[in-house]
């Protein structure tokens, strides 16, 4: 009898608020880690996932590679045209090639050659055609022969100079954009490359693997998670009278099955949204189904795992 008894009281309870018996005020969560999720910048197939579950890692450790094929031909190829627009850049900037102005030095040396033969030539027709030893035509063909040579060796004299000039100005500020361009685009390709090797942001524990060596990764898709050294946080629920009772910075009370007394958070967050709406207005009935996520950092930071069910309590009001 007294089992029906109490069997009814607890139907009645469940449907007329203020039936229940009165419990200490508290209220369930759970432990939560500050997770890190290493994602792929874009799609590729994984060739070596370079940790396992569980790892302890550090900031900058390799955690899972691409395939990288398309890339390093990419940006092997963006980098030779840089080097081939940095040499045509070098190239206007500094002029000819030694050798290229040796032969033209060459040239102009013979020029002058053949000018001093032609000026000794010119005397010599000269001093015939003034004792009246040779005829006006030779003198004529002497000086022409003299006045050609003049000009081949002023033509070589001045292409020399040419030679030893570096380009113009706009076509070195040319060359010089086209380098510029070549190399930005080097180094895009190199970062692209580079993206292929994923690591560690921070230091902390390889939580979970969600891919395998050879699967396709997709665009910023988690391959794996890291549970990073970030502080570990209770969040629980409360409904919207009681939240009342909270405010930031406010000491909590913890305990869980099988952890150590005494754990204790610090509240450090409000939702602002209830987890759960009522489908009609918000009645005095309805509002008590209404709950509001609450986070509070654990103290102790040693003294319970992420995922454990906890209760919590205020421990000052």
């Amino acid at each position: 009898m007294q089992n029906i008894f109490a069997w009814i009281m607890g139907i009645l309870a469940a449907v007329i608020p203020g039936l229940a018996p009165s419990v200490p005020a508290g209220w369930n969560g759970y432990v939560e880690a500050d997770y890190t999720y290493a994602a792929a910048p874009a799609v590729g197939t994984i060739t070596r996932i370079a940790v396992a579950e569980g790892q302890a890692v550090k900031a900058g450790d390799v955690l899972f590679v691409l395939d990288a094929s398309q890339q390093q031909a990419q940006y092997d190829a963006a980098e030779a045209r840089a080097q081939s627009a940095l040499a045509t850049l070098q190239n206007l900037q500094t002029g000819s090639r030694q050798d290229e102005l040796d032969v033209a030095q060459a040239s102009l040396d013979k020029a002058q050659s053949d000018l001093n033969l032609a000026n000794t030539n010119l005397t010599r027709t000269q001093d015939l055609y003034d004792r009246g030893l040779t005829p006006v035509s030779q003198l004529d063909a002497a000086r022409a022969s003299a006045q050609a040579a003049q000009a081949t060796a002023a033509q070589l004299q001045a292409q020399l100079k040419v030679a030893q000039l570096p380009a113009r100005d706009a076509q070195q500020i040319a060359a010089d954009a086209s380098y510029k361009a070549a190399e930005a685009d080097a180094e895009t390709a190199k970062a692209a490359l580079d993206q292929r090797t994923i690591t560690a942001p921070s230091d902390g524990r390889v939580e979970r693997l969600f891919y395998k060596v050879g699967e396709v990764a997709g665009a910023g898709a988690p391959v794996l998670s890291i549970q990073g050294g970030g502080a570990l946080k209770v969040e629980f629920y409360v409904n919207q009278q009681d939240r009342q009772r909270f405010a930031l910075g406010q000491p909590v009370a913890v305990t869980c099955d099988g952890c150590p007394a005494g754990l204790t958070a610090t509240v450090s967050h409000f939702a602002s949204d209830p987890e759960f709406t009522p489908p009609i207005i918000y009645s005095r009935d309805e509002r008590q189904r209404l709950v509001f996520l609450t986070e509070a950092t654990m103290d102790n930071q040693n003294g319970i795992l992420p995922g454990q069910p906890v209760s919590t309590e205020l421990q000052h009001e």
